[in-house]
């Protein structure tokens, strides 16, 4: 079983909406996928209400039970536990970036993201967790400056995903239908760029019997 962690210590950056595209997309790839909501928001336990689907489940679990938590899921068969998280430091993100083999960092292309961006960064490499980079919410023409700037100064940083994903229409209706956004335009721009990232961070994941041997 894998996990991964989404963490910014920055509000607005789209982790949840991420979370739960890339949720659907894992699913639809032959994942069973289980999330885990540590933001007291509880962003993605509203979305699970609204999809009304028990598909994908949603549970709020606090950090102090993290690791039993998971080690149920796995003996359950789960394959990918997503696991979004405050977007400020606490108890919780420090728990799911400690359980996370990757922690997935999203940022928008300005300054106040990138700069939330190093924090994050920084508590991943005192944590020894791998890491990597998504930006997000660029404009649909991403080949603007500030864009061009934000991935240089991501990669600068040490991983930056492809592909870089779009503000797009797309992400705002899916969420507000409790899908991801390959449920809702499967053959639209965001569901491509979503399954591409799917893609991208499955590769940079450990395999499943080099995580169990490391174990």
């Amino acid at each position: 079983m894998r996990k991964i962690a989404l963490v910014t210590q920055k509000g607005g950056s789209g982790k949840s909406t991420l979370a739960s595209c890339l949720a659907v997309a894992a699913q639809e790839a032959g994942e069973r996928v289980f999330i885990i909501d540590m933001d007291p928001l509880k962003t993605l336990v509203n979305w699970s209400k609204i999809r009304g689907e028990k598909d994908i489940p949603v549970e709020v679990v606090p950090g102090a039970k993290l690791t039993p938590v998971l080690n149920v899921l796995e003996k359950q068969g789960v394959t990918l536990v997503i696991l979004d998280t405050p977007g400020t430091a606490s108890k919780e993100t420090e728990a799911a970036m400690r359980a996370a083999d990757l922690v997935l960092i999203p940022a928008r292309p300005n300054a106040f993201d990138l700069w939330a961006s190093e924090t994050t960064r920084k508590t991943a490499r005192e944590l020894r967790r791998d890491y990597c980079f998504v930006l997000n919410q660029c404009p649909p023409a991403n080949q603007s400056e500030r864009v061009k700037q934000g991935a240089k100064a991501l990669e600068a940083m040490g991983g930056l995903l492809t592909p870089l994903i779009s503000a797009r229409v797309d992400f705002q209706e899916a969420a507000r239908h409790g899908w991801g956004v390959s449920e809702l335009n499967p053959n639209g721009e965001a569901a491509d760029e979503i399954h591409r990232l799917w893609s991208s961070i499955k590769r940079r994941m450990p395999r499943e019997k080099a995580a169990r041997r490391a174990a």
